[in-house]
């Protein structure tokens, strides 16, 4: 079945590609119903019990909803829900100042709604708080209210006007976004039964996403990680390199980027540089490069924006950028953490002019300049070649 994106996409370019025929043509029996573990090595779906060598879970993940006293009360949105709009809000008030609520509170207010934050510690506080700080600016001059550290204690209200109670008074709209995270879907599965031991993020794995039942794997959003779409893929891959061709895999947290699309647009791979650090000491770099010079920006009019790379050791360690097009260009540090590139190989690299992808360029450059321009012994060299030279 097509895997739903926790923020409430369906990945779904080409229908085709995931219907239940074409898996039928390649010789996959598929099956429609609930499965559950009868043993630790039995499943059964409906009237159907299937015993395999080898147990994939990839049940996904579900919004979750927080123990509000009055929530239950009252009609709320989700982020699965909400697509199911078919009318404007005059007021959205979204519990959760994460990635989801976030986007959501920035469309709906481009949409022309009056729209309320309301997060009980930081917006963003998973992100480096500089570069969090220039999307929630950007948020709040586009006139979205966000309210920090304010947690919601009651809801209360009906159909077209809720009022949420906080610490510092009440907070009344038209409609309700519960937008506070997902939780696994472990439920009703027959974990017991087959000896697999859960977490309060979801099924316990190894770095090789094996669960407790060494037959059984779990993948995606039940293995309690990352909950994006990208991260499922990624362990699906690993999973079929070490069941049908028994591969060693291990699963390497540190190249699993993470995107917030709003705009400017979040995104981070690695370290952040508080993490950074605290791991490496004296021995970190930080590297940063603003957007404002870059001439695709400018001519795009989005200069607001910030690259930050964490290196150590000339190899990159974490990167972090706000600004344009933060999602497309997490990738190549992604890729650089995972290979052990060196900046150098960063700086090496020939991008097209004018893109945004020379932001990346330009701030592996920008690492090297002092060591060129500020390194009396690279100095002297240089005059010395010179001298040399016809």
């Amino acid at each position: 079945m097509p895997r739903a994106d926790p923020r409430g996409r369906d990945h779904r370019p080409n229908r085709a590609d995931d219907s239940q025929e074409r898996f039928e043509g390649f010789g996959v029996t598929v099956i429609r119903e609930h499965g559950r573990f009868i043993s630790p090595t039995e499943v059964q779906a409906g009237a159907h019990v299937i015993s395999a060598r080898r147990i994939v879970l990839a049940t996904g993940s579900s919004p979750f909803v927080p123990p509000i006293p009055g929530l239950s009360d009252v009609p709320y949105l989700t982020n699965e829900t909400l697509w199911q709009l078919r009318e404007q809000p005059e007021h959205l008030v979204i519990i959760g100042g994460g990635p989801i609520g976030l986007e959501m509170a920035q469309a709906h207010r481009r949409l022309g709604s009056r729209v309320t934050v309301i997060e009980a510690q930081k917006a963003l506080g998973r992100e480096d708080p500089e570069m969090a700080a220039i999307v929630l600016e950007e948020l709040s001059a586009e006139g979205v209210e966000i309210l920090e550290e304010t947690p919601a204690q009651r809801i209360r209200g009906s159909d077209g006007a809720i009022a949420v109670e906080t610490v510092s008074g009440a907070v009344q709209g038209s409609h309700l976004l519960v937008a506070v995270g997902r939780k696994a879907n472990i439920e009703g599965l027959g974990l017991k039964k087959a000896g697999i031991e859960t977490t309060k993020a979801g099924i316990k794995v190894d770095e090789g996403l094996r669960t407790t039942n060494r037959r059984v794997y779990a993948i995606g959003d039940a293995a309690g990680g990352p909950q994006f779409t990208h991260v499922a893929g990624y362990h699906g891959g690993l999973i079929v390199r070490n069941a049908l061709f028994g591969l060693p895999i291990k699963v390497k947290p540190q190249i699993l980027p993470r995107a917030t699309y709003t705009a400017p647009e979040l995104a981070q791979v690695g370290l952040t540089e508080a993490e950074a650090r605290l791991e490496h000491g004296d021995a970190l770099e930080v590297v940063r490069l603003p957007y404002q010079h870059n001439d695709r920006a400018i001519a795009q009019r989005q200069t607001t924006g910030l690259l930050k790379v964490m290196v150590v050791k000339g190899r990159p360690v974490g990167a972090s950028i706000a600004g344009a097009q933060a999602g497309e260009l997490i990738g190549l540090w992604a890729l650089a953490i995972g290979s052990k590139l060196k900046m150098s190989a960063i700086a090496g690299m020939v991008v097209p002019y004018p893109t945004i992808a020379e932001l990346n360029k330009r701030v592996a450059g920008t690492y090297f300049s002092p060591r060129l321009f500020e390194n009396e012994t690279v100095n002297r060299i240089v005059r010395l070649v010179q001298r040399w030279l016809p």
